[in-house]
C-alpha cells in the first residue's frame, strides 16, 4: 500500500509540473501490487506524463478482479474510471446471486460493461499441478487435499472451483479444498501439505510468448518431477454451456511450460481493460491510442508489454461489446477491420 501511495503521489507531482488542469486522470482499478498490470500500467502512466498526454492513467491497487467488477457497479465510477477484468468475470457477474455463484458473487451485476482493449490471456485455474504421478485427472481429486487461490481471485480461486464442481463433481463437501494465497498454496504443495494445486502463467493469442508467474517459478526450481493435470475441451465445454462463458480451450505442446513432458489440455480467459458505457468517448479513445503507441517502446520493460500486440488488443472485441471511443481509436489505427477474425466476447441473455 505504501508503494501505491508513493507512486500516485509522484504522479500528482509530475502532473502538477506539466499543468494538472490541462490533463484528465483516469483511475484504473487493478489488482495487488506484483500482479503484473499494476506495474505495466505505472509504466504507461510515466510515459503519458513525460509526453504531456491529455489523458493519464492512475493505477490503483485493489484486492483483485472480483472486487473490481463489484466496485464498478457503483455509478460513482462510471464516468471517470476503468478497470482490469476478464471476459468470464463480466459474464459470471451478470448471473451473480445464483446458487452456483453466490459464494463468489453475492448479487447480480447486470451491466454489459464495454471493452477497451485486450491485455493478456491467463491460464491459471484451468489446469493443475502435482508431485503425485497417480493423479491423472481432476476426477481423481475427490477426497484429496486441493489448494486453490482465494475466493476473491478469479483465475486462482473462482474458476477452478467452477470447473471442478460442474465438470467433475468435485466440491468442498467431498474434497478438502483450501483457499489460500498463491504463495501459501505453492508452499503447501512443496511441503506435501496438499496433493494438488493451481499455478499461474499468461500468454497471448499466437501462443508464442509466455509469462511464467513467480509461484510457478518456485515449483520449477524444486528438484522434483512436476506432473500436470489437464482439463480437456469436453470439461470446458460443460462449463461454457452452463454459464454462457467464453473460456477458450486449447492444448499446449510438450515443453511449453516448465517440466512439461506431454501435451497439456487447458483453457484461457481473456483479460481486458473495460469501462461503463458512460465513460466519455474521448477518454477511451486517448487510452487505446496511448497503449498502441507505447507498447512497442515498452516491450523490453515488462512481460505484459512484451505480449501487447494488435492481435491481443483486438481479440474478442465486437460491435456489440466495444466502447465507442475505443472503436474510434482502432478504426483510426486501421486495425478494426481485423476484429472479425477472432471469436467475440458475448454476454449471457437474461433468464
Amino acid at each position: 500500500m505504501r508503494i501505491k501511495m508513493f507512486s500516485v503521489a509522484i504522479a500528482y507531482l509530475a502532473l502538477a509540473q506539466i499543468g494538472f488542469a490541462q490533463t484528465t486522470t483516469i483511475p484504473v482499478l487493478l489488482c495487488p501490487w506484483g500482479c503484473g498490470p499494476t506495474e505495466s500500467d505505472q509504466m504507461l502512466m510515466n510515459m503519458q506524463i513525460r509526453d504531456g498526454k491529455p489523458a493519464v492513467v492512475l493505477p490503483q491497487e485493489t484486492p483483485g478482479y472480483m472486487y473490481n467488477v463489484r466496485e464498478m457497479a457503483n455509478n460513482r465510477h462510471w464516468k471517470k474510471s476503468i478497470f482490469a477484468t476478464e471476459d468470464v468475470i463480466i459474464q459470471l457477474a451478470m448471473q451473480g446471486g445464483s446458487p452456483e455463484l453466490k459464494e463468489f458473487l453475492p448479487e447480480a451485476i447486470p451491466i454489459k460493461f464495454k471493452l477497451l482493449y485486450g491485455e493478456a490471456w491467463w491460464g491459471q485455474g484451468k489446469f493443475f499441478v502435482t508431485f503425485d504421478p497417480k493423479i491423472k485427472s481432476p476426477a481423481d481429486f475427490k477426497g484429496k487435499r486441493v489448494a486453490l487461490g482465494l475466493r476473491g481471485q478469479s483465475d486462482w480461486g473462482v474458476f477452478p472451483r467452477l470447473i471442478l464442481e460442474h465438470a467433475y463433481g468435485v466440491t468442498p463437501q467431498n474434497t478438502d479444498i483450501r483457499h489460500l494465497t498463491p504463495a501459501a498454496l505453492t508452499q503447501q504443495l512443496l511441503d506435501g501439505a496438499v496433493d494438488v494445486a493451481v499455478t499461474g502463467f499468461g500468454s497471448e493469442p499466437s501462443l508464442k510468448e509466455f509469462m511464467i508467474l513467480p509461484p510457478f517459478r518456485q515449483l520449477e526450481a524444486a528438484n522434483r518431477q512436476l506432473y500436470y493435470v489437464g482439463v480437456p475441451k469436453s470439461a470446458i465445454d460443460k462449463v461454457n454451456a452452463k454459464f454462457s462463458t467464453t473460456f477458450l480451450p486449447t492444448t499446449l505442446k510438450p515443453g511449453t511450460l516448465p517440466k512439461q513432458t506431454a501435451p497439456l489440455e487447458m483453457a484461457f480467459v481473456r483479460s481486458y481493460k473495460a469501462a461503463h458505457e458512460e465513460l466519455p468517448d474521448q477518454l477511451a479513445y486517448d487510452l487505446v491510442k496511448s497503449v498502441a503507441e507505447y507498447a512497442p517502446k515498452l516491450q523490453g520493460q515488462h512481460p505484459l508489454w512484451k505480449i501487447m500486440t494488435k492481435e491481443l488488443m483486438l481479440h474478442g472485441l465486437s460491435e456489440e461489446n466495444i466502447h465507442p471511443g475505443a472503436k474510434r481509436a482502432f478504426v483510426e489505427l486501421g486495425w478494426w477491420k481485423d476484429v472479425q477474425k477472432y471469436p467475440p466476447v458475448t454476454y449471457p441473455k437474461p433468464k
